[in-house]
């Protein structure tokens, strides 16, 4: 009786919504953003825009990506498909293929106008794909371009993708805006210096440009009236371009900021019920009217925004590919890994490779190729001896099972994976995972390692 009551609501709800005028979406993404604003509790970086949406919509504490990467990470969004289903593009430096059933392109063929300024879809090479225009949309110089285009009353799709706070950045631009060095909250797995601290600040700096950008694009919605009919999302690809973050499976690289806002439609609340990216391409089909296609593995969040629901998921799955070309052979590193609200379980596929890629250049980028290069990085591997436990938090060699207690090991620095104590509960979490694996078809359940053999794109750069 109790889920055909809530049948009942969600069909009333829908039927609602597609009564109404198409609503436009805003779709914000910084790229190498982590967790890092004043509404998530930071107390150094200002994030003004963020904050205020974040308090008027919706904020999710448990938001992840499905791999902390740019290529598949952006991928997932548009596709509604976990990074393993998207083929080549479960790759960083690879392409998207047409065939698979992309929001933008379904949002186009149902009268929207669709436009991109930056970083959309990539990076890659979109045209071997089949694609003509990134597959986030036609590429336009600002967001004010992009509406002299528009057919007046045309409902529109506009993805903003900064290219803040990827690195390189310009050193001491966090002190010279005033930013605390001594305010700055350092991961345990990064030694607490001054350098590494200043590093810190650099990438807020870049982060509070990112917001400010924003801020100016909402301040168009309001002085053209279209605020009150635009759904406007704030979110990033992967967690901040520092060791043990971004290309990782920890929190650092995949438990991002996100927030809905959709002013007198969605009521504020922050969730700490769980997301994935793969949920934001449904969301944004059914908030325009428009059927979800079969082939999308995600599930809209929209009954979690329109109060039907409490909970949206009770765990995320996240995963790794091939980021940059850095060990030998164009090798892999294949995770697959299972986030509940007490645990992260994680399977390293292939540990006897370099986790952080080879300590050798082999061909793009450098040294331990897959954490970006900078102060901090530099920091830790100057000196292996002093910086031993540092070295092995963010470079060294995984053992096959990582299991972490979050309740105790909130940072995720302490293996109980081999504790016997734990064993009934990383038998079930592998149970978990082996049945998403074969549910979702990935590849390498049987054996089958297609991500070692698709063409990077990259050629040696290091973005």
């Amino acid at each position: 009786m109790k889920s055909l009551w809530y049948f009942v609501l969600l069909l009333v709800s829908n039927l609602a919504l597609a009564q109404k005028k198409q609503p436009n979406i805003v779709f914000c993404i910084a790229d190498d953003w982590g967790k890092h604003a004043g509404v998530y509790g930071d107390k150094v970086v200002r994030t003004p825009t963020f904050d205020r949406l974040a308090r008027e919509g919706v904020l999710f504490d448990n938001a992840f990506c499905g791999a902390a990467s740019c290529t598949p990470s952006r991928a997932t969004i548009l596709t509604g498909r976990y990074p393993h289903q998207n083929e080549e593009s479960g790759n960083l430096w690879s392409t998207l293929q047409t065939k698979l059933p992309n929001y933008t392109t379904i949002l186009t063929q149902n009268g929207y106008q669709v436009g991109l300024q930056g970083k959309g879809w990539g990076p890659g090479d979109f045209k071997v794909g089949g694609y003509s225009n990134n597959p986030a949309g036609k590429n336009y110089k600002n967001f004010e371009d992009f509406l002299t285009q528009r057919t007046a009353g045309q409902p529109f799709c506009f993805w903003f993708g900064s290219s803040d706070p990827h690195r390189p950045y310009q050193k001491g631009t966090g002190k010279a805006a005033g930013l605390s060095a001594e305010a700055v909250k350092v991961p345990p797995y990064w030694p607490d210096n001054q350098e590494v601290r200043e590093d810190i600040l650099d990438y807020y700096f870049e982060v509070e440009r990112f917001d400010r950008e924003v801020g100016l694009i909402v301040k168009k919605l309001e002085e053209m009236g279209e605020l009150d009919n635009t759904l406007i999302v704030m979110t990033s690809d992967n967690g901040m371009p520092f060791p043990r973050a971004k290309a990782t499976v920890y929190d650092a690289g995949t438990n991002l900021p996100l927030m809905m806002y959709w002013k007198n439609q969605i009521k504020p609340q922050r969730t700490a019920s769980f997301v994935s990216f793969i949920d934001l391409a449904p969301t944004f089909l059914e908030i325009a009217g428009v059927k979800v296609p079969d082939t999308m593995t995600g599930k809209s969040v929209w009954p979690l925004l329109n109060n039907q629901t409490k909970n949206h998921r009770n765990e995320v799955f996240v995963e790794r590919e091939r980021h940059a070309n850095v060990r030998h052979g164009n090798l892999s590193f294949p995770v697959r890994a299972i986030r509940t609200k007490d645990y992260l379980y994680i399977q390293n596929l292939a540990p006897d490779r370099w986790p952080a890629g080879d300590p050798q250049l082999w061909h793009s980028v450098g040294a331990y190729g897959d954490v970006d290069d900078g102060p901090t990085k530099q920091e830790i591997l100057k000196d292996s001896i002093q910086y031993k436990a540092f070295y092995e938090w963010c470079f060294g060699k995984r053992l096959s099972e990582e299991l972490y207690d979050l309740k105790n090991d909130p940072s995720q620095i302490k293996n109980v994976a081999q504790s016997t104590k734990y064993s009934k509960i990383k038998n079930e979490l592998s149970l978990k995972l082996s049945n998403w694996r074969t549910q979702t078809q990935d590849p390498r359940v049987a054996n089958q390692a297609p991500f070692e053999t698709y063409p990077y794109y990259g050629e040696g750069v290091k973005r």
